[in-house]
């Protein structure tokens, strides 16, 4: 496919009918003993009929989708018992499309596996393979950065391709900076960190940190030397702090929930008073209202902590950091150039991506009007931004891609930009708590 961005993919219902599909841009980024790897993994995705499996199982969930919104719609129609029997045939068809589309991901990033294992074994190169799946993530960043709109074939042979686009930015980033052990660290999240895992468990592909680890061993049971020294990586990723690591993250889902539990709290609370017949009814309002409000509040100052602790960063170092989060921000002054908008295809994104000298992130920014004001600012500042060297201050956060919560932006030229990503927050979990209050002292 006349396509700079780099990527391959298999689709077919027999063998003899499967179709091998590759990019041209495979062949800009990648050289010839990686490109003879990754036509190896797209064929032992045909000598392992897991493409047709995957078909065969998509359609197996859809058609429970489809028996769950058909129900829905007998539901509405009918009489008591057509809705109680619908009701029932909607909800077990739901959760067995819920577990199926959690079984279908695992299916397929296990499919990833196999394939890069039969690559490994046909070519007896597995390094080359982990070089092709960088270079990949660094082809896909790069042709991102001056791309009008998000590549149609990228987005939508997502689930198809060799390569998850949307994982692209961590390994991407580093790949020309970074000295092989350098980037090896960047894995450490990918292998060790448990939010590593959780992203993951939605995903279509295994993390890139896992899989280049796969064919790192597949090299050592070969003889060969391994292209990344994940022996080092390893050794560091079982020095972690592991109480740190894991007990970060079980406060970090907690956390999560922080405005549900305080509503289940406040219900109690509220229903004990009512119980022991010291306030009326409303009380049960006021407790969860005030519940809500807690919880925003404390999840809020969790996730935007206060910046008199702010260090100054490159992207590279931030993205080696195994403990990185996606909840608890860290805060963080960044230095460089806007090259564009964070969501290439929409012409009034509010949100920015970032160079520095060690790669590229993604700046996301909210306005204290909401949606109402990012368009705004989308619509009339971002254009005159780009292009500008500037420094921001703002919370560096790590999923599957990472980014940074803006709380301000300052040019060169000495234009400043504010972020609000607190704001709403604080004016929401405030709001709950004096509501609450109000109720409890009118009735």
């Amino acid at each position: 496919m006349d396509d700079q961005n780099p990527t391959a993919f298999t689709y077919g219902s027999l063998p003899n009918t499967a179709r091998l599909v590759v990019s041209q841009g495979l062949f800009t980024y990648l050289e010839d003993d990686e490109i003879a790897t990754v036509y190896a993994h797209e064929l032992g995705h045909i000598v392992h009929w897991d493409f047709a499996v995957m078909t065969l199982a998509s359609t197996l969930v859809q058609i429970t989708y489809l028996i769950y919104t058909f129900a829905r719609r007998l539901g509405r129609s009918g009489g008591e018992k057509i809705k109680n029997a619908a009701g029932t045939a909607a909800a077990v068809a739901y959760v067995f499309y819920i577990v199926g589309t959690y079984l279908l991901l695992y299916l397929s990033r296990t499919r990833e596996y196999y394939a890069d294992h039969f690559a490994a074994e046909a070519t007896g190169n597995p390094n080359a393979l982990s070089r092709a799946l960088v270079k990949i993530a660094y082809g896909v960043l790069e042709e991102s950065k001056h791309a009008a709109e998000p590549s149609r074939l990228i987005e939508g042979t997502r689930a198809l391709g060799i390569y998850d686009a949307k994982a692209a930015t961590a390994t991407g980033t580093a790949y020309q900076i970074a000295q092989p052990q350098q980037l090896g660290r960047v894995f450490l999240w990918d292998m060790f960190n448990p939010w590593g895992w959780f992203m993951e468990f939605n995903s279509t592909h295994p993390l890139t940190g896992k899989r280049v680890r796969a064919l790192s061993t597949y090299a050592e049971q070969l003889g060969l030397e391994t292209e990344f020294d994940f022996s080092r990586v390893v050794a560091e990723g079982k020095s972690l702090d592991k109480k740190k690591l894991y007990g970060n993250f079980a406060l970090d889902v907690l956390l999560y929930g922080a405005e549900a539990i305080g509503i289940l709290i406040g219900l109690v609370v509220g229903l004990l008073l009512f119980s022991a017949e010291i306030a009326s009814g409303t009380v049960i309002l006021t407790t969860v209202l005030i519940g809500f409000g807690i919880g925003t509040l404390i999840k809020t100052a969790v996730m935007f902590p206060d910046f008199q602790f702010t260090a100054s960063s490159d992207v590279l170092n931030l993205m080696s950091d195994p403990y990185a989060s996606p909840l608890r921000g860290k805060p963080i002054r960044l230095k460089g150039e806007l090259i564009g908008r964070g969501d290439a295809g929409y012409q009034f994104g509010s949100d920015l991506k970032l160079q520095d000298r060690t790669g590229m992130i993604y700046l996301r920014y909210a306005s204290r009007f909401g949606a109402f004001g990012n368009f705004f600012f989308g619509m009339n500042r971002v254009k005159n931004l780009i292009g500008s060297p500037v420094s921001t201050v703002g919370w560096f956060r790590r999923g599957v891609m990472p980014w940074l919560d803006l709380a301000q932006l300052r040019t060169d030229a000495g234009t400043v930009v504010n972020s609000y990503h607190r704001f709403w927050l604080y004016v929401t979990g405030g709001g709950a708590i004096i509501l609450g209050l109000v109720i409890l002292l009118l009735f």
